[in-house]
């Protein structure tokens, strides 16, 4: 099993989201980290936005990886999350984005923040990866994709 299953459970693939802007997700997702993780909903908020300051986390392809460090979080925790309708995230190609894997780190986690990252990268740059997550409407399906060994 690769890592991104421990840190994308099923329950945190999110579908179908009535967003509009990176900013109401970054807040949706911060409301279902208070919940799920007893976060605090404005450093959740916060540490994404600082993140996106130093350049937009959308790669192209409509896909986007944000990523914060989170005072106090004691692990890494991933979301899936596709908006019912693509989000402008000044991707390098210009196109919105569909497909969304939020990643909140531990503070100090550089190491396994980085690793993370690039096995992200790395499966988004499959092009059949891609397609299939893209197929993809329930959220056992996409957790079994981010949960296979990558190639």
């Amino acid at each position: 099993m690769s890592r991104l299953a421990n840190l994308l459970p099923a329950d945190n693939v999110l579908l179908d989201l009535d967003v509009n802007n990176k900013r109401r997700l970054f807040e949706l997702i911060a409301l279902e980290s208070e919940l799920r993780y007893d976060l605090s909903p404005t450093t959740t908020v916060d540490s994404l936005l600082a993140r996106e300051r130093l350049g937009s986390t959308g790669l192209g392809q409509g896909i986007a990886i944000p990523h914060g460090r989170i005072r106090g979080l004691d692990h890494s925790i991933g979301y899936f999350a596709r908006p019912k309708t693509p989000i402008v995230f000044e991707a390098p190609d210009g196109q919105p984005v569909r497909d969304i894997f939020v990643l909140l780190v531990p503070e100090a986690a550089t190491d396994e923040h980085l690793q993370i990252l690039s096995e992200l990268a790395q499966r988004f740059s499959n092009r059949a990866f891609r397609d299939e997550l893209a197929a993809a409407t329930d959220p056992a399906v996409i957790h079994a994709l981010f949960s296979a060994p990558h190639p």
